[in-house]
């Protein structure tokens, strides 16, 4: 164990007899770690590994060379990566990430290179799920907000995985994200409305969903009254609700709903409900009709009901984003 690691921190990565040597070291320490089919993995040797990998700062030099790798090492790195960082309480991986902050810029940057894109990526995720981790990413906001560009890069897996990541740091720790979301509301709400207006649909979709899952996370309540409360969100949530996309339709509803269900709105809000009240009425009775699910059905008849006791008298200002009474969905 203390051969491999060693021979592994000293070896000049970019050296080809040394990239194999690395290679088959970290192969070794893979197969210490996890064993396989005909070995079982001993902890005196993974204990004794793991003093070696965090004395010869081992973790951080991967990092920093992982794009030198092949393929097949990369995997190792993000491998050993994760089983260290999955050791239990009082975790020395953990410690070490949380000393030495240069490990997260390395992943968040890491999606900046489509070949260790990937990789990065599965480190950073096994890192959030730890609170401190995820905090650091989350304070280093020049990272955090890499993010609202990796989701939509052209190479879909890159950008599918970095939503992953995204999706974690903000829905993983309730209370961290709640507090983030707060004190960074004003930034970070301009950038997600770009999101999901977004041309890609991958992204819409997704970013839609995420957000009625964020909205209606109890531990968000201030976030939400504030989202709610602003008229510009409500005519975006309005437009998405005629998009040719059923899906994206149907992600659009969960949000709209809390923008109709909320007793306290405010003003200019109520004035584009007001201004629009009898075409909501008539778009929402036919509004995916043919869905067969219950929930939804009844959601959609409480907004009905909502939007009927609305008084349809002339609004305090003028404001008409209306919606199309007669959208044209299509499946998905």
């Amino acid at each position: 164990a203390a051969a491999a690691a060693a021979a592994a921190a000293d070896a000049d990565p970019g050296v080809t007899k040394s990239s194999e040597k690395i290679s088959a070291n970290l192969s070794a320490m893979k197969l210490m770690l996890y064993g396989d089919g005909d070995h079982e993995a001993k902890p005196e040797l993974i204990e004794k590994l793991v003093e070696e990998l965090f004395a010869a700062e081992l973790l951080l030099d991967l990092l920093r060379n992982i794009s030198k790798f092949e393929f097949e090492t990369r995997k190792d790195v993000a491998m050993v990566f994760n089983f260290l960082l999955r050791r239990g309480q009082h975790n020395l991986a953990v410690q070490y990430v949380e000393s030495h902050s240069e490990v997260i810029k390395l992943l968040v940057e890491g999606y900046e290179d489509s070949d260790i894109a990937l990789n990065c990526g599965m480190i950073l995720r096994e890192c959030i799920r730890h609170e401190c981790l995820n905090q650091i990413l989350l304070e280093s906001q020049d990272l955090f907000f890499k993010f609202f560009d990796f989701v939509q890069k052209t190479n879909f897996d890159v950008a599918s995985d970095a939503f992953a990541t995204f999706r974690q740091c903000l829905t993983k720790h309730k209370t961290l994200s709640s507090t983030f979301l707060e004190q960074n509301y004003d930034k970070i709400i301009p950038l997600y409305n770009e999101l999901i207006q977004s041309p890609n649909y991958v992204t819409k979709r997704q970013s839609l969903k995420l957000l009625g899952e964020i909205l209606l996370d109890k531990k968000n309540y201030a976030v939400m009254i504030r989202y709610i409360n602003d008229p510009v969100n409500l005519r975006i949530m309005m437009n998405l609700l005629r998009v040719p996309s059923k899906t994206i339709q149907f992600e659009a509803f969960h949000v709209f709903k809390v923008f109709i269900a909320n007793p306290k709105k405010s003003q200019p809000v109520l004035d584009i409900i007001v201004l629009n009240r009898d075409r909501l009425i008539d778009f929402l009775k036919t509004f995916q009709s043919d869905k067969d699910d219950d929930q939804f059905v009844e959601e959609k008849n409480l907004l009905l009901a909502t939007l009927s006791r609305i008084e349809p008298t002339t609004p305090s200002s003028a404001s008409q984003p209306a919606v199309d009474p007669d959208p044209k969905p299509q499946d998905d």
